[in-house]
């Protein structure tokens, strides 16, 4: 089933967002009601929230006083830290058992307001953002909460900016129009994009690139968007030893590019990736095998063919095309996956020279009816000869390409 992190800031209408989903079929995890829960009377969180905070923060009733843990918490980020340190596990565990009961035919919809924050959205298919200029939200929150605005700003500066928001949004989300708009877009997302997305999760269909080729100019969301496979591909494989590398031509500024996001697995041993632990770990991130493509072509010319041997999965995501490679760390093919980046980024009249060679091969793949890899071949083989080149005369390593 598909997995996918709702999130927003505080008066963005996130819960909104997630009503909406929920009347489209959605099956909705709605951390507040969870984080509500586990801190009702004769709950252990309450008990240490009392210890930690002074009976203050503690209702005659023996319930929460919210409101005077929040003047507490959210103006002070070591107070809000313990906080989340007495919450956090049990709320962890309490979402882990209702997410776990959801039908495996659901969308299952986390609705988390710090998915960010925490760094959580890396367990999800996709990251949700409702988004909200700030300002909109310190408005909404005064006259439709109530708050000092003082204390909207507060709680606004306590979260994720929109920045770091934007970074991890697969889908962002604008929630500054009217209700019709918000829910014209809602609509749009969940029947093309989520909806497809689960489909080919729970029936296993890898998506494939279009063809013919349609290169695209530079998009400068290229690099998120891969910075983010790249960091779930990386939470998938913990424990296996992998190392993880946005590769291709979406990974260089200012190159045309197939709108493809190409993933580099480095792995210690090629057998280690025919591990059924290692394919059933990318499959739950949304990542099939693809046996149809097992060797990259071997350069220079002539070369074992051993060396360039790999294998590949497909992503499920129909509005992102992902391809990941996985090769063995210090072979052939994964040094010059790494090196043919960077010389591309630090060298311009190759970027020039290769970005000319992608728009000569998808002619011949439109026009003459031909295949846009096999028609760069040759370019290739002349291209390793100067990476190798650069690579002497840089000093570039293996090891320090992240550098």
């Amino acid at each position: 089933m598909l997995r996918v992190g709702l999130t927003g800031g505080i008066g963005s209408g996130k819960s909104t967002v997630a009503a909406m989903l929920r009347e489209l079929g959605a099956h909705i995890t709605d951390a507040d009601a969870v984080a509500r829960e586990v801190v009702e009377p004769g709950q252990p969180a309450l008990s240490a929230i009392g210890d930690e905070f002074g009976a203050a923060v503690i209702g005659s009733d023996g319930s929460l006083d919210r409101a005077a843990l929040a003047a507490v918490v959210f103006r002070d980020p070591q107070r809000l830290r313990a906080l989340e340190a007495i919450t956090g596990p049990a709320i962890a565990a309490r979402v882990a058992q209702a997410r776990g009961a959801v039908p495996v035919d659901r969308v299952d919809v986390y609705d988390m307001p710090l998915l960010v924050e925490k760094g959580l959205w890396v367990h999800e298919h996709l990251t949700m953002v409702v988004a909200v200029p700030a300002d909109e939200r310190v408005r909404r929150l005064v006259a439709s909460r109530g708050m000092l605005e003082a204390d909207a700003r507060a709680r606004i500066a306590a979260q994720a900016t929109d920045d770091q928001r934007r970074q991890a949004a697969d889908v962002w989300l604008p929630n500054d129009g009217t209700q019709g708009e918000l829910r014209d877009a809602v609509g749009r997302v969940w029947h093309e994009r989520l909806v497809p997305y689960d489909d080919n999760l729970r029936h296993g269909i890898p998506v494939r690139r279009p063809r013919p080729v349609r290169l695209c100019e530079p998009d400068p969301t290229w690099p998120a968007a891969g910075a983010r496979v790249v960091a779930r591909i990386a939470h998938a494989l913990a424990g296996h030893g992998v190392e993880v590398d946005h590769v291709g031509s979406t990974s260089v500024a200012d190159l045309v590019a197939k709108d493809v996001i190409d993933i580099q697995v480095g792995v210690r041993r090629l057998a280690d990736a025919d591990h059924t632990a290692f394919a059933a770990a990318l499959a739950r991130a949304g990542y099939l095998v693809r046996p149809d493509n097992r060797f990259d072509t071997p350069h220079p010319a002539g070369a074992e063919a051993a060396g360039w041997e790999k294998r590949y999965y497909s992503g499920c995501d129909p509005e992102q095309v992902v391809h990941l490679h996985v090769r063995e760390i210090g072979s052939p093919g994964y040094v010059f996956a790494l090196a043919f980046r960077d010389w591309l980024r630090a060298e311009p009249a190759a970027r020039t020279a290769y970005g000319a060679e992608k728009r000569r091969a998808a002619d011949v793949e439109v026009t003459a009816n031909g295949d846009y890899t096999s028609a760069k071949e040759p370019y290739f083989e002349v291209t390793f000869a100067h990476v190798q080149e650069w690579i002497g005369r840089s000093g570039w390593t293996e090891r320090g390409h992240r550098g």
